[in-house]
Formats: structure tokens, C-alpha cells, sequence
């Protein structure tokens, strides 16, 4: 009897072990082909305007040169452009982080009327197509004399109703007892937002940073109709779209792969280093729950 009740406990383990190795297997075969386009892209920045054109593809190049990203600069100001694209990203993304902490602030631990009805209505803007608000979103920055700038670009962006739900979701999860004690110790409620409740929700403001810095720097259609007439204020993407045109049959395709992997760069950064903090928030928050 003791040497069948032995023999069970064994097999379970043995198709854990092939459950867990498929597992890996699925989800490495899964990140190569998700790698494999920002790899390519890469690696044909890399190579000559001969190699870029062969057919079949060359994988590695022969003779890796830097002259792509050289050439680069010439054709586009690629240096005001990337100073565009930060200032953008990083003041909308400030701006955003203000906004939803004291939104989400009030909507969590405040009691008035008509706030649930407020805060459907904001949930309801989140359906809406961006094309659907750019024309009305355009004449308001035109008829404040903001159209052609940097600041028409970032100003109706400063305030975000997903960020506003998200940090009220997660506000929402910190003790009132918390508050109350800050309240009694004579903070104001700012000091109490930026003091009390940031650091509790580090977590959810990490991940707020990464997709509003991400989609800002990525963002196309709305910087390209405001910015109509004044190319000096372009960003890196739709200086980018220079390159397609400059592009003659595939002549100039690691010209293109260059530039994409420049433009690529600062995102991928603030992704790594996010991500880390990310978990790593996570974690010291799962220890001292």
C-alpha cells in the first residue's frame, strides 16, 4: 500500500514540471515575436543602402556604420525635434500626474452632490474617439491664440479622465483613518494629497507616468494639426514623416530604420526604468501589507 500511495504523488509533480516548461517555452516564442520588429529595425539602421535593398534580406551587416544616424541629422533638425517631443511629453505628463492625484483625491475620499454623476459623465468622455473631439479641441486652441504653438499642443491635454479614474480607483484603497490623522495634526489637504496619499499610491503613479509619457511622445494627429505652419515646433514622429518622403524605392531604408530607432529610445527608457520601479513598488508595498 505505501509503495502505491508513492507512486501518484510523483506524476502530478511530472505534468507540473511539462505544464510549467510549455508555459516558458509559450511565453519566450511569444517575446521573440515581439522583439523581433524593434531588433530588425535596429539592426538595419546599421546597414548600407546596398545591404537594406538585398534580397534576399541580410540579417547582420557586414560592415556596421553609423553613417544612417549621421544623415539623419542633416535631412531633419533632429535635435529641436527631440527637444519638442521631451518638452510635450514631459509638462503634459507632469500635468496629468497633478490633475488626476487631486481629482482622483476628491472623487475617493469626498462627499458631495452630484458626484457620482460627475464622475460618469468622466467615465463616459473615455469612449469617445479622439477624432471626435480634435476639431472642437482645435477651434477652442485657436480661439485662445494658442494655435502654431507648443503650448496648444500640451494645454488640453494637462487633465486626463483615465488618469483621473485610475488614481481614484487606487485611492480609494487608502485608510481614511490615514487622513483623518494628518487632518488632526493641522495638514492641509494638499499637504495631505502630495504627502499622505501620493506615496501611498506609487504604484498607480509610476504606471499613470509610463502610458501618459509613452502616448505623448508617440502622439501624431494632434501636434501635426496644431503645429500646421510652424515646422520649427514639430516633434520627433512627424519629423520622422520626413524621412518616408525622403525614402526613394528603398534606397534610403536604413536611413528610416535610424531615425525610428532614435525616436524609439526615450520611451523605451522610461519603460525599462518605470517597469523596474513598477515592481519594485509593488513588492515593499505586498511587505508591509
Amino acid at each position: 500500500m505505501s509503495l502505491r500511495s508513492a507512486v501518484p504523488t510523483r506524476q502530478p509533480r511530472v505534468r507540473i514540471d511539462v505544464a510549467a516548461a510549455g508555459l516558458r517555452l509559450a511565453i519566450v516564442i511569444v517575446a521573440v515575436i515581439a522583439a523581433f520588429p524593434l531588433v530588425w529595425m535596429v539592426l538595419s539602421s546599421f546597414k548600407t543602402p546596398a545591404e537594406s535593398m538585398q534580397v534576399p534580406p541580410v540579417w547582420l551587416p557586414a560592415t556596421p556604420s553609423l553613417d544612417a544616424y549621421a544623415e539623419v541629422a542633416d535631412v531633419i533638425n533632429a535635435g529641436r525635434s527631440f527637444w519638442n517631443s521631451a518638452v510635450i511629453a514631459t509638462v503634459t505628463t507632469a500635468g496629468i500626474l497633478i490633475t488626476s492625484l487631486m481629482a482622483g483625491y476628491a472623487f475617493a475620499k469626498y462627499r458631495f452632490r452630484g458626484r457620482d454623476a460627475l464622475f460618469a459623465v468622466l467615465i463616459a468622455t473615455m469612449f469617445l474617439p479622439p477624432i471626435v473631439t480634435l476639431i472642437p479641441l482645435y477651434r477652442l486652441v485657436t480661439a485662445i491664440g494658442l494655435n502654431a504653438s507648443l503650448l496648444g499642443v500640451i494645454v488640453p491635454h494637462l487633465a486626463n479622465a483615465f488618469g483621473i479614474f485610475l488614481m481614484r480607483q487606487f485611492i480609494a484603497g487608502v485608510p481614511d483613518d490615514l487622513i483623518d490623522a494628518a487632518r488632526v495634526d493641522g495638514a492641509s489637504e494638499l499637504r495631505i494629497v502630495f504627502s499622505v496619499v501620493a506615496p501611498s499610491v506609487v504604484p498607480a503613479l509610476a504606471a499613470l507616468t509610463l502610458f501618459a509619457f509613452v502616448y505623448h511622445w508617440n502622439t501624431y494627429l494632434w501636434p501635426l494639426t496644431v503645429l500646421q505652419g510652424n515646422s520649427d515646433d514639430y516633434p520627433i514622429v512627424i519629423s520622422l514623416s520626413r524621412l518616408l518622403s525622403y525614402n526613394r524605392g528603398a534606397m534610403n531604408t536604413h536611413l528610416v530604420m535610424a531615425g525610428a530607432t532614435l525616436a524609439v529610445l526615450p520611451p523605451l527608457v522610461m519603460f525599462v526604468l518605470l517597469q523596474r520601479f513598477f515592481v519594485d513598488s509593488i513588492v515593499s508595498s505586498g511587505v508591509k501589507g
